[in-house]
């Protein structure tokens, strides 16, 4: 049996253990939540919010989303009648250079239905170092009924869209729509087989040199010609590119770009002096009084070949009158009769008498 001096070393060591056990655990606990360090230096301070739901002590306090420390006491104070609620924090002093006098401590949700953390904003902040004890600036604060109402809104949105694809999935096992038939229909299954096939067959004749496309893959006499066709045209290229022929002079001869220079500059100078009213076209181009001549004889012209057209004058009677291209006619066929006779008996039409006095 154990005596009793045994028996208050065992309760001893059971009590140093248990001791250790806690001061492990909250060793750990406090590292784990992010404050930098059991025994680093803190920099206290304070910022006043509408409201603090979703936050509690021990949760984060973040530098631009990087956590610097804990929230270390939350509480209401009295006279502070928009702002009553006071989150004390305790945050790395490293971190104090950072921290300006006009930054920013808002509430923050970590993910849509994450947890609440104080963050700290700079962004913007142009004073100094905050001081230990001071008061941040709190930002409007985001509500956790906010972030559960944005969640639900967000599941609300994927219950429609489960229940929109439950519907067209249950279309496609009875065999509606396009996908429904191609997955369900044993005819369209046949004909999709049915053209893999005949592709198949198709894809050996042509391996096996048969057809156009075959004769095209598979024979050496078309390949020959091709190259031959190749080899011509390289070496034409090649005499254009060394000025010869034709075409290689065309490119390649200086005289003929400076001849090609020399007319593009004349016709521009020719249409400088057309611009300018200078010669022929100038003034037709330029002259008001000569397009006004012009015009007028337009004018006579239309008015002279509108009489012509009414058969009136000489001109217009020719043209026009029956009676004169009758008598021509007439007269036509008289000639030829004279010519006719003279030709048959010249001597009786040009006998000639002379009678001397």
């Amino acid at each position: 049996m154990p005596s009793q001096q045994q028996l208050r070393w065992s309760e001893l060591k059971v009590g140093i253990t248990v001791v250790v056990a806690l001061i492990t655990l909250a060793t750990l606990i406090f590292l784990m939540s992010g404050s930098g360090g059991l025994f680093s230096s803190k920099l206290t301070l304070r910022s006043y919010f509408q409201d603090a739901s979703g936050v509690r002590v021990g949760s984060a306090v973040a530098f631009q989303g990087v956590t610097i420390g804990n929230v270390k006491n939350i509480r209401v104070v009295t006279g502070r009648e928009l702002d009553p609620v006071e989150i004390t924090m305790k945050v790395d002093r490293k971190f104090q250079q950072f921290i300006k006098q006009d930054s920013k401590a808002e509430l923050t949700a970590a993910g849509v239905l994450g947890e609440l953390y104080v963050n700290i904003d700079s962004k913007g902040a142009t004073k100094g170092p905050i001081a230990d004890n001071a008061v941040l600036e709190a930002r409007g604060a985001t509500q956790i009924e906010d972030v559960v109402k944005a969640g639900q809104t967000t599941m609300q949105n994927m219950d429609v869209l489960l229940k929109r694809m439950d519907r067209i999935l249950a279309a496609v096992e009875n065999g509606q729509g396009s996908v429904g038939k191609f997955i369900n229909d044993p005819a369209l299954f046949n004909r999709a087989n049915q053209v893999l096939n005949e592709m198949q067959t198709l894809v050996s004749e042509v391996n096996s040199g048969k057809g156009s496309i075959g004769k095209l893959l598979k024979d050496e006499e078309l390949y020959n010609k091709v190259n031959t066709s190749v080899t011509k045209l390289t070496k034409i290229v090649d005499d254009i590119d060394a000025g010869k022929g034709s075409a290689g002079k065309f490119l390649k001869d200086e005289q003929l770009y400076k001849n090609a220079n020399d007319t593009i500059a004349k016709a521009n100078a020719l249409m400088t002096d057309v611009n300018n009213g200078k010669g022929t076209l100038g003034m037709l181009a330029k002259d008001p009084e000569f397009a006004k001549k012009v015009d007028d004889i337009t004018s006579k012209l239309q008015v002279i070949m509108a009489r012509l057209e009414a058969g009136e004058g000489s001109t217009g009677r020719l043209m026009k009158d029956p009676s004169l291209y009758n008598n021509a006619d007439a007269m036509l066929v008289e000639s030829r009769s004279l010519v006719k006779a003279v030709r048959e008996n010249p001597k009786k039409y040009l006998t000639i008498h002379f009678k001397l006095f």
